[in-house]
């Protein structure tokens, strides 16, 4: 039993190290990118990440190849629940026409991984039949909905992402659509501008538009674009937009309200997780700070009442 801890223990450490690893070693990717790029370098790419990238494209090709026969047991019946799902898929940024099939893949492949290990698991234990069947569905079960926690996770991100970046992309089209191009042009230059610090914002703008470009009205293009991204402040900018655009008011004094409207609500969001940090200190300090601080101030005290009553019992 101890040493099947232990080496659960040591896997644990050694998937933590790995993860650090792969973390650190991208950090130093990007940082030497930026040292190239500020020398006027062109970026390279040494042998070991060619080489990553070569072991990730075949992992992926064979996944793809897998992924119709591992998703076609929890593929969705109907067409609405497809399109929820490509839906989500894309709402965290992920349009390619196979998302759907892989994400659904992956979550049978972590069931059947997950079961297996925790039956592996049960079994090294030496539990009973009951408990090795109850561990399997349980790691099934973790296994099945890891993915799904996942692509929420993604989801929620990347919706802050694109309503952190909103006030400074619209403060940069204002800027676009004074200096006298049109609100498509402005569009694209605000998604040339934000690629590097605001990249799924930036990325949206440039889809709607392409959508434009390739003959769909402006109105349905910046609809979409609202739907993709699922952000109430972007529904809410497209509405003035095509408000603006069907009243003939003009578009940068919209915009320029907009952008402050945003900028104010980016500031009520941050003063409330300033708020709110308190109380998240509140199960820190009572199951940790306090207990601690009560033994080092009434440990003597309690000590010392002990000596007493002892010397006092033993005199009598």
């Amino acid at each position: 039993m101890q040493t099947d801890f232990i080496i659960m223990g040591g896997l644990i450490v050694v998937a933590i190290g790995l993860i650090i690893y792969s973390l650190r070693s991208r950090d130093s990717e990007k940082a030497e990118l930026v040292r190239r790029r500020t020398a006027g370098l062109e970026p390279t790419q040494d042998v070991n990440a060619l080489q990553a990238k070569a072991k990730e494209r075949v992992f992926a090709q064979t996944l793809e190849r897998a992924a119709p026969m591992l998703s076609r047991p929890v593929m969705p019946t109907t067409a609405e629940e497809q399109s929820k799902l490509r839906a989500k898929m894309m709402s965290a940024g992920y349009r390619r026409e196979s998302a759907p099939v892989l994400f659904l893949a992956c979550k049978t492949l972590g069931g059947l991984v997950g079961g297996g290990l925790a039956a592996l698991y049960a079994m090294g234990a030496a539990k009973e039949m009951n408990d090795v069947l109850f561990w399997a569905i349980g790691g099934l079960g973790m296994g099945f909905m890891l993915p799904q926690f996942w692509l929420s996770s993604a989801i929620k991100k990347r919706m802050e992402a694109i309503r952190n970046g909103l006030p400074d992309s619209l403060d940069l089209m204002v800027v676009a659509v004074e200096s006298g191009l049109g609100l498509d042009a402005a569009i694209l230059r605000v998604s040339d501008e934000m690629g590097q610090v605001h990249p799924a914002l930036a990325e949206e703008f440039q889809i709607a538009t392409v959508e434009t470009q390739m003959g769909v009205p402006r109105s349905e293009a910046l609809t979409r674009m609202a739907d993709r991204t699922a952000v109430q402040e972007m529904k809410a900018l497209v509405a003035v937009i095509t408000q603006a655009e069907k009243l003939g008011t003009s578009i940068a004094k919209a915009l320029r309200n907009q952008a402050e409207s945003l900028r104010t609500k980016r500031r009520q969001r941050a003063e409330e997780r300033a708020q709110k940090t308190a109380v998240k200190l509140l199960i820190p300090l009572v199951l940790f700070i306090f207990p601690a601080i009560f033994v080092v101030v009434a440990g003597p005290a309690v000590i010392h009442l002990m000596k007493t009553f002892n010397s006092g019992v033993i005199s009598k």
